[in-house]
């Protein structure tokens, strides 16, 4: 996935208090990785304190630096999942605005797909584990962007978002999608 050459980035190991997550000052890059198995996605109920608390995600994180996108999806997906990725697919590339009128992206997050796995499946800190059949998507429990994008990416299709959101993350203002 491509980002603009004038995009700062932002990584893990930027310190970076709780509350500008939504107002970085640079733009923060990560990537989510939807792990299938057959008709199934296992999704992730990020833990109170985490961002994005409370709400069904795939398994993902901020890259660390000079990590490529492909090694933080393997990376995150171990981490927060216990299972080694043999395979990923790249599924689309998000822009995510907290606020309106901002220069940068306050995220850019690259998104993959991978259903060639192995390990045991192990709850995290980062949140609780569950398979979601592909129809079944709790789409009143995630973020108000993937009912727009997530659909793309269960029929294999590739895809680019803008989201703008308001400033405290509760309502999605704007959104622009692209197939790609």
């Amino acid at each position: 996935m491509k980002r603009s050459g004038s995009e700062e980035i932002v990584t893990a190991s930027s310190e970076i208090s709780k509350p500008d997550w939504l107002n970085p000052p640079k733009t923060v890059h990560a990537v989510l990785c939807h792990i299938t198995k057959g008709n199934e996605y296992l999704l992730l109920l990020k833990s109170s304190g985490r961002f994005g608390e409370g709400f069904w995600n795939a398994p993902g994180g901020k890259l660390e630096p000079n990590e490529k996108p492909e090694d933080a999806a393997r990376r995150e997906v171990l981490e927060e999942t216990g299972l080694r990725i043999s395979e990923l697919t790249e599924a689309g590339s998000l822009k995510f605005y907290f606020g309106k009128n901002k220069q940068f992206p306050d995220w850019s997050v690259d998104v993959f797909v991978s259903s060639k796995f192995e390990g045991k499946l192990t709850e995290s800190k980062e949140g609780k584990l569950r398979w979601f059949k592909k129809d079944s998507m709790p789409y009143d429990r995630m973020w108000a962007d993937d009912i727009h994008w997530l659909p793309l990416l269960l029929q294999g299709k590739k895809f680019q978002g803008t989201f703008i959101f308001s400033a405290d993350s509760k309502e999605l203002l704007n959104s622009s999608i692209t197939l790609v």
